[in-house]
């Protein structure tokens, strides 16, 4: 091609004095894809020119039953943040795959599938992440994460990234457990069922809408969770939150191994599963978030520390 040529949204100009690398392209019309992973640096610069948000999901690999793929916690957060951002008109980012799943390992060669990072790894991971949008010139990360137990580890570098750089930082939490929100309506367990737990109908419906070929309920089991063996019977446990109740008053936490209060990984009733269901949830939580992010850009953001200059 002879030098000087021009493609539909690029040019290369002849000029002596040559402009600044990102001056060089023509404008973009239209993003081709809000997945940062499938752009190139003309496309997300023409994007920071009039918006700095990006979704970034984030959840585990780990033992969802039997019936469940092990990939339930991020497919969850993936699927939210590519609906939200198409609604919102804004970037998401590739999935932080895993984290923090320490208690659902269980024991050695039994071929579980669970993949965990250790707290001080997910921390390290989250930070490098951040710092690297903020360099780029995102100014408000919203993590969309699909696995409770990462809060317990994410606290400290959330702060610690604020405090260095100025930056909006946020988690959405697309999920139940105790609180269903948005999505109580639509689920018929009972309470004693938990909907929202682990492998319940929540997690059974969403995995149906996203792929249902992964779902394999003629596995699935109707259980509930129970109090470690290990404590006396005057403790108990309806769901696997870390707490633990004692003469019926719940002021007590230990940390348990998942396999302690539900053996089967399942905490509920997956049965009243629907695909319908999962469309619903992944509809009314991704709307939500996405409102939310219109909301949020409101916020002033001054960045104190944009460069990340300690990056090796």
């Amino acid at each position: 091609m002879r030098a000087g040529a021009c493609f539909e949204t690029l040019c290369t100009l002849n000029d002596p004095e040559q402009p600044a690398d990102h001056e060089r392209y023509l404008p973009m019309t239209e993003l081709h894809s809000r997945l940062l992973t499938d752009l190139a640096p003309p496309d997300i610069q023409e994007y920071l020119k009039t918006d700095d948000t990006i979704l970034m999901p984030m959840g585990a690999v780990e033992m969802h039953g039997y019936h469940l793929p092990i990939g339930t916690d991020i497919y969850n957060a993936m699927e939210v943040s590519k609906r939200a951002a198409h609604k919102a008109g804004v970037l998401y980012g590739p999935p932080i795959w895993t984290g923090y799943s320490p208690h659902h390992l269980r024991e050695p060669e039994r071929g579980m599938g669970t993949l965990t990072f250790r707290g001080e790894t997910l921390r390290a991971i989250l930070h490098d992440t951040t710092r690297s949008l903020i360099h780029h010139g995102f100014n408000r990360i919203i993590f969309v994460n699909g696995h409770t137990s990462n809060t317990k580890a994410t606290d400290e570098v959330f702060r610690q990234l604020r405090y260095e750089t100025g930056a909006l930082l946020g988690m959405f939490k697309p999920y139940g457990e105790r609180y269903l929100g948005i999505i109580e309506d639509l689920m018929e367990n009972t309470p004693e069922e938990t909907a929202g737990w682990h492998a319940s109908e929540q997690e059974t419906s969403i995995m149906m809408a996203y792929k249902a070929d992964n779902v394999k309920l003629d596995r699935g089991i109707d259980t509930r969770a129970q109090a470690p063996e290990w404590l006396p019977e005057s403790f108990t446990k309806v769901d696997a939150s870390p707490d633990v109740k004692f003469e019926g008053y719940e002021y007590f936490y230990f940390p348990m191994e998942h396999q302690e209060m539900a053996p089967h990984g399942v905490i509920g009733n997956p049965f009243r599963a629907t695909a319908e269901k999962g469309e619903q949830i992944f509809e009314r939580f991704s709307d939500h978030l996405a409102r939310a992010v219109e909301e949020l850009k409101k916020v002033k953001v001054d960045i104190v520390s944009r460069e990340y200059i300690l990056k090796a």
